[in-house]
């Protein structure tokens, strides 16, 4: 094969300011004794004469332009041009250029132009006539490779190749020389006719593509590109087109236009992902063109089967008929995922009326009988159309499901249908039970349910889901959790097993899908999700997996805790300390001793949370009940700045006790009782009283109080009989409310300042918060402070 890279046209420019070509020959760059510098000598390839012989010339402005053409001047009215045939040599002769001027190579002028050769410069490619097309013969085939791979470098030649090859009918000749060529078995040839395909369908031009996929020409297309040089045998694509890959019709397709895309699209979709390779850094963006021709086919068949309402009517009556056979019904569901994928090529308003078509035709009632089904493969490709329908409408799908709970029980709920596919999953890896998990997220989000005035989309359906879905979603959580539900207060961690956490890997993975899915909730549902870990204990049952050999189990667990905590909400608080729940945590931390991992590094994460947000009631919890057991950790100083906190609150509460008159107390708490919250009012009224004591929200005050005593028992008894003998009905609630199980930062303080109505006397609180069962000075000090402020601050 010549030297394509050297191969250039010489153009002048005419009196007519018309580009003149001179001829095409090789150029080289060379110190020419005669002239006294370094000159570009071209000679012809015909007869090797020479074209050109120029010395460049320090002083003269040389223009590169579109990466194959050196423009310039070699005397007032002598316009020289260079057109080469690939970039490379083009780079090359440019760095000679510069090289002798003394100019960086990225230029693109090495001089200053003035006017009159700008305007040469511009008109150069714009009057340069059409490339010439070699005749289409045998022998020929060589040079036409040749000049469609050197064109492809430049957008202005390859347009010009392009606008050739349409004005010639170039194509079809070509494709009746491949026929010739693989009659004869001219392997030469064919592997000339690969590199001319292929160069014409990276020349991205749909006129081209109009012409090559045509019934006519597609085939033949197809058999050029078989005969890879690369490859010591050709492929046999032609083969699997007409003989291995079956269109099927699930429904036939009378419509003769419509069948006839459907090939072309599969064929050409064929081309771009199977037979061609993955396109270069270099390559990347030629065949736009025929993504977007593939990509105008998918809208065209879409449309064509929206619009044949029958047609879509009668896959709809075989999908949900209870005598269609499990081969059709799998068909029809095959059919409609394909369907589905290529809506997703449609504008947005185009794709609103498909699926509002597909909805008015039925697809959740179908998708609903279809997903509950054995048949594994149908049931992932009615799980794909669901996520389609989610992904495009979560308002719809839960507008679906909300009218369909007043008319049937909770087992055949398309949600629960669902997360009993979720729950089901035989995939050790649980692939399909993520991507169903991601859509039950997307359902249960709150930030994608419709914004109106009364909110009722979120309302209604989070009361639907907690009222019909909930229980289906922790079933295995609790199931597998059961055996520490008897353990009501009992110390978690003295009763360690791991015979109650899921051994099974693939159940530890299911877990901890639902765990973060709880997680969400927590993150994004307020009172209902509260309502539902406080009525089930459902964060004590979550803990028991701190003891699974899973540790990514251990830390989902604990991930649903932190993200608890993270909410600083009292009423959590309160429920996490009363129930003793951190001890599942520090048992951890303590088992996974003295090793520096992601566990180690969670739990202790927790703890620095309480100690920077200042959670008082937690650090409280945390520093009466378990100091002892990490005052040993020394490599943070997190459980130290703890103990410190606690401290500094408990001076301040002494001081405060000893600085607020008692009337001032009494008057706040009335002002604080009217500031309740109206959402918490409302929590107020509907929650249960748990064991005998209400549960009282928080109020939000300037002024933070300190928690609930340990020894919770000994100050409600004292207090009740305080409250009992001389307390009217309102005090006596409020008496009962500030005995709640842990009080909170705002909360507890505020409403405990009712004492002084059922208290005489400074000493009779002082009494109340002595206990004499203490073992020693030192803990007297550290408890008593605290009865103090809850009983008078």
């Amino acid at each position: 094969m010549s030297d394509t890279r050297r191969r250039v046209k010489v153009y002048t420019l005419n009196e007519d300011r018309q580009w003149d070509d001179r001829g095409t020959g090789h150029v080289s760059s060379t110190y020419v004794e005669r002239l006294k510098g370094m000159s570009l000598l071209v000679r012809a390839e015909s007869d090797g004469s020479l074209l050109l012989e120029s010395k460049i010339n320090p002083n003269t402005a040389y223009q590169k332009q579109q990466d194959t053409l050196i423009v310039w001047s070699e005397a007032e009215n002598y316009d020289l041009a260079l057109s080469f045939q690939e970039k490379a040599g083009c780079d090359e002769i440019w760095e000679k250029i510069c090289q002798v001027q003394g100019k960086d190579p990225s230029v693109e002028v090495t001089q200053d132009l003035i006017e009159s050769e700008e305007e040469h410069i511009e008109e150069m490619p714009e009057s340069s006539p059409l490339i010439d097309l070699p005749t289409c013969e045998l022998n020929k085939l060589e040079e036409i490779a040749d000049l469609v791979t050197s064109v492809l470098s430049s957008p202005i030649r390859r347009e010009k190749l392009a606008l050739a090859l349409e004005n010639e009918g170039y194509i079809k000749k070509l494709l009746q020389l491949f026929q010739v060529c693989e009659n004869l078995e001219n392997t030469e040839g064919l592997h000339h006719l690969y590199e001319i395909i292929r160069g014409i369908l990276f020349l991205n031009k749909a006129t081209l593509f109009e012409v090559m996929f045509s019934d006519e020409c597609i085939m033949d297309v197809v058999g050029c590109l078989e005969y890879d040089p690369s490859l010591a045998q050709p492929k046999r694509h032609r083969e699997f087109l007409t003989k291995t890959a079956k269109f099927k019709e699930v429904i036939p397709i009378t419509d003769s236009e419509l069948r006839q895309k459907i090939h072309q699209t599969y064929r050409v979709q064929y081309i771009q992902d199977i037979i061609l390779p993955t396109p270069s850094v270099f390559e990347e963006n030629f065949l736009s063109t025929l993504t977007s021709f593939i990509f105008f086919n998918k809208v065209e068949i879409v449309s064509m089967l929206q619009e044949d309402e029958k047609f879509l009517s009668e896959v709809f009556a075989q999908l949900t008929d209870e005598a269609t056979d499990d081969d059709k019904r799998c068909e029809l569901v095959n059919f409609f995922k394909e369907f589905c994928a290529f809506s997703q090529t449609l504008q947005p308003q185009n794709r609103d009326a498909f699926f509002k078509t597909l909805a008015k035709l039925g697809i959740l009632p179908a998708l609903e009988i279809v997903m509950g089904m054995d048949d594994l493969q149908v049931r992932s490709a009615a799980t794909d159309i669901f996520s389609y329908l989610v992904e495009f409408s979560p308002s719809m799908v839960r507008e679906f499901v909300m009218q369909e709970a007043q008319q049937s029980d909770d087992d055949i709920l398309l949600i629960n249908v669902v997360i009993e596919q979720m729950i089901c999953d035989t995939d050790p890896e649980l692939g399909g039970a993520v991507q169903l998990m991601g859509l039950l997220r997307t359902l249960i989000d709150p930030e994608n349910m419709l914004a109106t005035a009364n909110k009722t989309e979120k309302s209604e359906f989070l009361n639907f889901f907690y009222n019909h879905c909930m229980h289906v979603l922790t079933a295995p959580l609790l199931a597998n959790t059961s055996e520490d539900k008897c353990e009501k207060d009992a110390v978690v961690g003295s009763t360690k097993s791991n015979t109650i956490c899921p051994d099974n890997y693939q159940t530890a993975q299911l877990l901890a899908l639902i765990l973060e899915l709880l997680t969400f909730c927590v993150e994004h549902h307020t009172y209902h999700i509260k309502n539902y870990i406080m009525n089930k204990d459902l964060l004590r049952r979550v803990l028991v997996l701190m003891n699974s050999k899973h540790t990514f189990l251990a830390l989902c667990a604990l991930r649903f805790m932190r993200r608890i905590i993270g909410l600083k909400d009292e009423f959590y608080n309160r429920y996490i300390t009363k129930g003793n729940l951190f001890e599942p945590v520090i048992n951890a931390l303590l088992d996974n001793g003295t090793r520096y991992n992601l566990l180690n590094s969670a739990v202790i994460e927790l703890f620095e949370f309480i100690r920077v947000e200042d959670i008082k009631s937690l650090i409280a919890h945390i520093v009466e009940n378990f100091y002892n057991a990490l005052e040993s950790i020394e490599y943070v100083q997190t459980f130290k700045g703890l103990k410190t906190k606690y401290e500094q609150e408990k001076d301040r509460q002494n001081q405060k006790l000893n600085s607020v008159p008692s009337i001032l107390r009494s008057n706040r708490f009335r002002r604080d009782a009217r500031a309740l919250e109206e959402d918490e009012e409302m929590w107020f009224n509907e929650d249960e009283e748990e064991e005998g004591e209400a549960v009282v929200p928080p109020v939000e005050k300037s002024k933070q109080e300190d928690d609930f005593p340990d020894s919770y028992e000994k100050f409600m008894e004292t207090k009740k009989a305080s409250a009992a003998n001389g307390a009217n009905g309102a005090n006596s609630k409020s008496v009962a409310a500030q005995t709640s199980p842990a009080s909170s930062n705002g909360s507890s303080s505020k409403n405990a300042t009712l004492t002084t109505a059922v208290t005489a006397t400074k000493g009779s609180l002082v009494g109340l918060v002595d206990y004499p069962d203490d073992e020693d000075d030192d803990e007297e000090e550290e408890t008593s402070p605290r009865k103090r402020p809850r009983l008078g601050s």
